[in-house]
């Protein structure tokens, strides 16, 4: 029943997809987040679901009137520079066969973020849009705030199969990438229903994030808490549930969860930590040998770690987004993927400063806030973790460039109404 529901839904979609594509980014980051199809079996499985209704999607968007053109900003140049400059280092790449098959899932991710930032051109489409990546991840939240309920938490929570976040360390940096997207949600909606049900979620989250017995995923969400709640209107009530949360909650979590997280502050006797240390000085190698092409992608081999690593033996993931690319790209790509950090930080807080002094742009003021730190979460669950070609990511610098978009018009209407007065 599951497999025809997903079927039918899929296809009964996509002449909508074709005439409306701003519905089909929708349905593309619906199937790319929660990922229903791995929740099926047989053909429905494995089936190109996203592939298809990315193909539709950006079909329409040939040929539909409602779309603007792709802004012109730093932001969008570069990605189109660092998906040229990935193309290009992938010529020189240690290991070809599987660097082109990972530059094509990355050009793809790429392509509909540019497609993204032409179709979701108003305020209400760009709701839809926070609305549909909060809930995909944020049911998988629930999902995995339940199980953990249901079995004491002495289970790891580990995202869909097969998905880029199948690991329990990316499920919680997916997690605490959505959290910020749920509570300015929960702030901004009217409808007290809907109002609830993203602060349940908002909750199942955190839940979730604990649970996924993450250190970097643990470390993170504090950071993300202490931003939230440094943004939030009643700080001393939201200091207080969080104290008696942490008091009650603490006294249900199993002594495993416990021994895991304790193990921060003695790195130097865990073996994965110092596999990530030995992973992020054989990027610097590689890089410092091929600073401008760095070794391609999926480039952390053993044979590159018998060249590169200081312990040639043991070979491991590179666990940061900040060594991913130095060891893949070199340092000219390294430059624009933090150049595109900064920006987009940049950006949205130039949004929520001007936004603050009027009023009638409070909705701005709150999704710069929103977006601001989802990108700061990424960035600190990125030291420790291999996700630089995370869609979320991009998709998050899509929502800030089409803010920055609807801002500047909505600034310039303001602008011109105040002229005609």
């Amino acid at each position: 029943m599951r497999i025809i529901l997903l079927f039918a839904i899929i296809f009964v979609s996509l002449p909508i997809c074709f005439i409306k594509p701003w519905i089909g980014v929708l349905i593309f980051s619906w199937l790319g987040y929660m990922n229903p199809h791995r929740f099926t079996w047989g053909t429905a499985y494995e089936f190109p679901f996203a592939k298809i209704v990315a193909v539709v999607t950006i079909l329409g968007l040939l040929i539909t009137r409602d779309r603007m053109p792709l802004p012109k900003t730093r932001e969008t140049i570069l990605i189109i520079l660092l998906g040229l400059y990935f193309t290009a280092t992938n010529f020189f790449a240690f290991n070809p066969y599987a660097a082109w098959d990972q530059w094509e899932k990355v050009i793809k991710i790429l392509v509909m973020t540019l497609v993204t930032m032409m179709l979701i051109n108003n305020p209400k489409k760009m709701k839809y849009f926070v609305m549909v990546v909060a809930f995909s991840i944020g049911f998988l939240g629930i999902k995995g705030g339940i199980f953990s309920f249901m079995t004491g938490g002495e289970y790891r929570v580990f995202g869909p199969a097969a998905s880029f976040f199948q690991d329990n360390n990316d499920m919680a940096l997916a997690l605490n990438m959505t959290l910020p997207l749920l509570f300015f949600l929960a702030k901004e909606e009217t409808n007290r229903k809907l109002k609830m049900f993203f602060w349940l979620t908002f909750i199942f989250g955190i839940v979730s994030v604990i649970f996924t017995y993450s250190r970097g995923g643990f470390l993170t969400l504090a950071g993300v808490s202490t931003l939230l709640l440094l943004r939030a209107k009643y700080k001393t009530f939201g200091v207080l549930f969080i104290s008696a949360a942490l008091i009650i909650g603490m006294s249900y979590i199993p002594g495993k969860w416990f021994e895991r997280i304790e193990t921060i502050k003695s790195y130097e006797q865990d073996r994965s930590a110092m596999g990530r240390i030995n992973a992020w000085r054989t990027a610097l190698n590689i890089a410092k040998d091929r600073p401008l092409t760095g070794g391609g992608f999926e480039t952390f081999t053993w044979q590159v770690f018998a060249r590169y690593a200081p312990n040639p033996n043991d070979v491991h993931d590179v666990h940061s987004v900040y060594f991913e690319v130095l060891g893949e790209h070199g340092f000219v790509a390294f430059g624009l993927f933090i150049a595109l950090m900064l920006s987009t930080l940049l950006k949205t807080h130039r949004i929520g400063k001007i936004s603050r002094a009027n009023p009638e742009l409070k909705w701005f003021q709150n999704y710069s806030s929103m977006l601001q730190i989802s990108i700061l979460a990424y960035m600190m669950g990125g030291v420790f973790l291999g996700r630089a070609y995370f869609d979320l990511f991009y998709h998050v610098v899509a929502m800030v460039v089409i803010l920055h978009t609807l801002f500047e018009k909505a600034q310039q209407s303001k602008h011109e109404a105040g002229f005609a007065s």
